[in-house]
Order: structure tokens, then sequence, then C-alpha cells
């Protein structure tokens, strides 16, 4: 697993497997002793009462997880759509940074998943999870799709975290197909080129179905060491090539 006490987890769009992907790695951490918390800033499309994101991460990952939500929003929109339709105070950057802070107090590990999005707008004025990011000098973990159109999605979102002095830590495929066509197959070998970081994983799809024991027992397998896993890249890479 990375050094880094924060990991900021985001994607290159909507529905591509992050809070998987996140639950992956906290349950690969958990494995290996950590404590972890995942922190969401803001749950849009969640009704009051209604499991969100991080209550997926916990039955996932299991207990062992703290989950912390700092803002609710219910219709399916951008944070700062949704809290400004529902009448709602937005969640800022600075509330962001503060409580995966004091989270990373008292845990080895903590989770901010992002909502969409590197660049999906918190608020009126535009703030972004980047601005978060920014604030806590974390890492960025980008989640992306497996198919056609991936590569342009992964360098836009690597410029633009470049663009704002952020470190990406690397690419995750959020969802590999168990039968990959060309595109997926030739999308392995040049992901690393276009995000300028490494490719460290690559979560089956329907993962998030499995048995949660069995998710996570094999959560490790589907990530690289930096992300506390077993995941060889080469060899995937080769596999798939």
């Amino acid at each position: 697993m990375t050094d880094a006490t924060v990991l900021v987890v985001t994607g290159t769009g909507t529905e591509i497997g992050k809070t998987v992907t996140t639950a992956a790695v906290a349950a690969a951490a958990v494995r290996a002793g950590r404590s972890v918390a995942v922190l969401k800033p803001a749950q849009t499309g969640v009704a009051p009462g209604e499991p969100g994101d991080v209550d997926e991460v916990v039955r996932l990952a299991g207990s062992a997880v703290t989950p912390v939500e700092l803002g609710r929003f219910p219709e399916p929109l951008a944070p700062g759509t949704a809290a400004a339709r529902a009448g709602l105070a937005p969640v800022r950057p600075a509330q962001v940074a503060e409580a995966a802070q004091k989270l990373a107090a008292s845990h080895d590990l903590v989770l901010v998943e992002g909502a969409g999005g590197l660049l999906v707008h918190f608020d009126a004025e535009g703030s972004t999870l980047a601005d978060a990011a920014r604030l806590l000098g974390a890492p960025v973990l980008v989640v992306a799709r497996a198919g056609l159109g991936t590569l342009n999605s992964v360098q836009l979102t690597a410029e633009a975290l470049r663009a704002r002095g952020l470190v990406q830590a690397g690419v995750v495929i959020g969802s590999w197909p168990r039968e990959p066509g060309l595109a997926e197959r030739c999308n392995v070998g040049d992901l690393p080129g276009v995000a300028g970081a490494p490719l460290l994983g690559a979560v089956p799809a329907g993962a998030g179905e499995l048995d949660t024991a069995l998710f996570r027992t094999r959560a490790p397998q589907w990530l690289g060491p930096e992300l506390g896993g077993t995941w060889d890249g080469e060899g995937f890479a080769r596999g798939v090539g």
C-alpha cells in the first residue's frame, strides 16, 4: 500500500466502478491489518435513510471500515446542483480536508471517494474534488473504464491533475469485462502512457455482486502492490495482449 495516509479516489465519469474499487482498496488494507476510514464528501441521488456509497464500501470491505458522509442530496445530479435544488448548504473543499485530516489522526488509511469525475462542482463557485486534494496534499487514484473512449478521458483527467500540481497515484480499471474485446485489450498497454502514471489494478466486472467474504479474500488479487495487493500488471498485460 502507498505510504499516503489519505488517498483521494476519483473517476473519469459515473458508473465506472469507483465505489467497488474503493471497497477493494479498503478490503486489501484491512486484510493487511490497517485501520481504514472512507469519506464521501457528497452523496447524491439517495434519499434519507437509504444506503449510500459509504454503506456499500462497508458492506463489501467489512464493518472494520469507518464510514463518514459529509453531505447528502436526494437528486442524482452534480453535488453543487443537487445541493442548490434541495435548498441545502453545499459541501466545501475545506470541510472535506478538515474531515479527512481528523480521520487520518486515528486511521492508517483514509479513502476520500468523490462523486463522478475530478472536476464535478461541489458548489456554485465551482469548487471541486481537486481543490480538496490540493488542500490535503493527497495523491489521487483514477478509476477508469476499460473500453473505447477511456484513453481520452484518462488523459484529460491526468492533464487536469498536473495543471493543479496534484500527484496521480495511478489508474485502476473499475470493471474489467469477462470477455474483453480488442479495444479493452489494447487499452491495457496504452493507459499508462496517456495517464503518465502506472496501471495499478483491474477490478472484474460484477465484483460488487460477489459474496462479501469472497470479495474480501479476492480484493488484493485485483490491485497492485502499491495498493496493498498482489496483482501483476505486467503479467496481466501479457495475458490480454
